[in-house]
């Protein structure tokens, strides 16, 4: 099922599963399992009942998952994330597809970097995110995981952390919105 046609009753229970999770991480910290690992599989149950063939849903729902795993297993596997966020994203591919959870990782990239900028700007911050940047890519280069420096481990307290579940769902959400005008 291609994105410019997909089923309300998806888009539904993405923007629920998103504004559920995007609270809870801006109040917790984290994203719960009791809300992704159900959606992994709903994911799957949904696409199967609604795409033309329960085959085709089902290889859509499993195409959208591999790909968010597929991105996301090695960011957290870095500790650049948490495991909520990237299971989140999992959820996200089970229910969207592999070409709607495309956009919905750009419209999160977008939605991550403004916020990030603003959040660099308000804690003054610049200086120290732009060195840190440059230390990760450094040590990529170099084949070296970045978490070895305690500042870039995102588990370390005095880390700066975004709420990626909330900024994912500012980004689906956008997606959401604008998606009927995509075509």
């Amino acid at each position: 099922m291609p994105f410019t046609t997909m089923h309300p009753v998806i888009q539904i229970l993405i923007a629920a599963l998103v504004v559920i999770a995007g609270v809870y991480d801006i109040l917790y910290r984290r994203i719960p399992n009791w809300l992704v690992l159900p959606c992994w599989v709903g994911g799957f149950v949904v696409n199967a009942f609604l795409a033309s063939s329960w085959i085709e849903g089902l290889k859509t729902a499993g195409l959208g998952f591999g790909l968010a795993m597929l991105i996301y297993m090695p960011l957290y596997l870095l500790r650049g994330m948490g495991a909520g966020d990237m299971k989140l994203m999992a959820a996200l591919g089970a229910f969207a597809g592999p070409v709607a959870w495309l956009f919905i990782f750009l419209f999160s990239g977008i939605v991550g970097g403004v916020v990030a900028l603003i959040m660099m700007v308000v804690h003054r911050r610049f200086g120290k995110t732009l060195r840190n940047m440059f230390l990760i890519l450094w040590d990529m280069l170099h084949f070296r995981a970045p978490y070895g420096r305690a500042e870039l481990d995102v588990s370390n307290p005095k880390s700066l952390r975004l709420p990626y579940g909330a900024v994912v769902a500012l980004g689906c959400l956008a997606f959401l919105g604008v998606r009927p005008l995509m075509g």
